[in-house]
This record gives C-alpha cells, structure tokens and sequence, in this order.
C-alpha cells in the first residue's frame, strides 16, 4: 500500500499541512521540522502522486501517441508493441506516463489531439506515421504544446525529428537479390501518404535502376496481412511475375509468403521474400525470413527522451540520426530461379 501524507504526519508526530509544507518546499515550518519530516518521509518510502504533483505544477506527467491505424494493427504489428515499450522504459524513468489515443473515422484524429491537449492531460506529442505536407504539424503549432516526430517532415516544422534512415536497408536487400540473380524484383509498399512508406518505395527504385531493372513491380498495400496478401496476389498475377519480392513490413512479408506457397510456389526456389523490422517471430518462419532488422524499442525510447529533455529545458540543438536499419540475411532468399 502506498505511503500517504498521513502516515508521514503520523510517524513525524505533526500535522498534515505542516507534512504538506516541508514536502513541497513551502514556508511554514522551521528547518529543523522540516529535516525531519522529509527523513521520516525517505525512511517510510513515501514517494508523490503524479495526480498531486500534476495539480501542484500544471503539468500533466503525460505525453500523448495519438494513432490513426485500425486498432486491430497494434495487436498485430510487432513495430507497435515494441516501439510503446520503448517510451514507457524512458518514461518510467522520469515518472511520466504514456496516453495512447486511436483515432478512426474522418476528423476523430485531430479531435484526439485538441482533447487531449484542451484538457491538459498531456505535456506534449509523440508523432508516428509523418505524412505528406502533414497537417499535425500546424495543428500542434497552434496547441502550443512540443513535440517529436518520427523522421523529419517534408514540410517545415519547429519540432526535432528523431530519424532512421529507411533507404539503406532496403538499398542493401535490392542489391542482395540483384546478386543472386534476380531481374524482376517487385516491391509491396505501404500507404504512400506516409514519410517512409514513399521513402522505401523510392529506395527500391533507385537501387533497381542503379542495376539496369524495371520498377513496374509495385503494389501499395497498408502494413497489414490482409494488404500483404492482396498485393502479393496482384503482383503474382502478373504476365511476368516476380521472382522475388522485399515488402514494406514483416507482416506483410509473412502473409504473403504464406499466400505464394498456399500457391505451390516454393520459398526461395520459385520466389525470394525479404521483409522490414526484424519481428521475433520472423526466425522461426519456414523458411526464416530475410528481413531488414531496426529497432523499434530503441526508437520509442530515443523519441520519448527526446521529448522530456523539450519538456525539462534542455535542447539537444537539432535532429537525432539512429543507426540504419541492416539486412538480416535468412533462407526466405536465394538465387532466381533461372540461375539455379
């Protein structure tokens, strides 16, 4: 049971205001009373409330993650668990809370972010999912609230980008199936209203035309399996298919390596896979995955400390560069068909 203000008046033998006084650094009691009362207070363990301390200094001891994804996908997307892991070890460090809001239907999403910032119970944003000349950016001007973004924006904006390049790894898969003889190497995309959906689409071409390759090869999808598989279904029902396939996802990669051997199709004799993230479970496919590995843990965390350092003061003075993502090389990939 937690220790109260009580217990502390209690144990020190004064009276709650005077407990109240010493334990906020108020005036009202002498030196001495106070000495004492914050030793009875470490000895009994009590530690404040955030809900008291929230009322005590305006503030709310929360950040906000407002999503507007179907909620289903935070149960299914292993990038989602891990990256809110990664806030709430920073967090819990700085004893802050995490708000998570899901945001459906047409304008629910800016409705979560004025409610939560028109009834204080956040002290600033964390953004995911940037898109294109992204409206939150304004809006958060106007809230005046901070925030951080994951990956910098393509429009301006006054907030610091916590950002990990998504062109290298999947540079680096391209590159891996155009050495094992691959020319058809097709590409499931996710939205491509979002910053690093279109950033690895881009990536993919790039590296494609750099090897001499068409890049007809694409399907938009959404990040989730129903989307991997409707678009591996499309691409494979092409009048060349493709031999190998890097997805935006591992989700997506798993679906539609599951959809092309419901097909028959061999995994990697008939058709190469290659994901994105590196979710655990990837390993333990059949076959593993070849996937690029990030860490989205490390991600959730970086971005939250980010934003505590905003909300205490201090300013790193710019934009924050992870590691890139890797190609994490396993048996979902080998060499084209054709030169086997």
């Amino acid at each position: 049971m937690a220790v109260t203000i009580s217990d502390v008046a209690h144990a020190a033998g004064v009276s709650k205001g005077a407990v109240s006084y010493a334990l906020n650094g108020q005036p009202g009691v002498s030196d001495g009373t106070r000495e004492r009362i914050l030793q009875v207070a470490k000895d009994l363990g009590w530690k404040p409330s955030l809900r008291a301390k929230g009322l005590s200094s305006a503030k709310a001891y929360a950040l906000g993650l407002v999503v507007a994804r179907d909620p289903s996908l935070l149960g299914t997307d292993p990038f989602f668990p891990a990256f809110i892991a990664g806030i709430e070890t920073a967090l819990a460090e700085h004893d802050y809370t995490l708000v998570l809001s899901v945001a459906t239907g047409t304008g629910a999403e800016e409705r979560c972010y004025r409610k939560l910032a028109d009834n204080g119970r956040v002290d600033g944003f964390i953004l995911t999912d940037v898109r294109q000349d992204d409206s939150r950016i304004p809006l958060l001007q106007e809230l005046s609230l901070p925030a951080v973004t994951l990956n910098r924006p393509d429009a301006a904006s006054p907030f610091p980008a916590v950002s990990m390049d998504d062109c290298a790894g999947v540079t680096a898969a391209v590159e891996h199936l155009v050495s094992l003889g691959h020319t058809r190497i097709a590409h499931v995309g996710g939205g491509q209203e979002y910053i690093h959906g279109r950033s690895r689409r881009r990536a993919w071409e790039a590296a494609l035309t750099k090897a001499g390759l068409r890049t007809d090869l694409f399907a938009e999808a959404d990040f989730t399996a129903a989307g991997g598989v409707a678009a591996t279904a499309e691409l494979l029902r092409a009048a060349e298919r493709p031999t190998a396939i890097v997805f935006a996802n591992d989700l997506m990669a798993t679906a539609g390596q599951s959809y092309a051997q419901s097909l028959g199709l061999r995994v990697p004799q008939d058709l190469s896979v290659v994901g994105y993230d590196n979710a655990d479970f990837t390993q333990y496919l059949n076959p593993p995955l070849t996937t690029i590995s990030t860490d989205p843990m490390l991600w959730g965390r970086v971005a939250a400390q980010v934003l505590l350092n905003q909300l205490a003061g201090v300013h790193s003075g710019g934009d924050t560069d992870l590691q890139a993502p890797r190609l994490l090389v396993r048996a979902s990939t080998g060499p084209a068909p054709s030169t086997q």
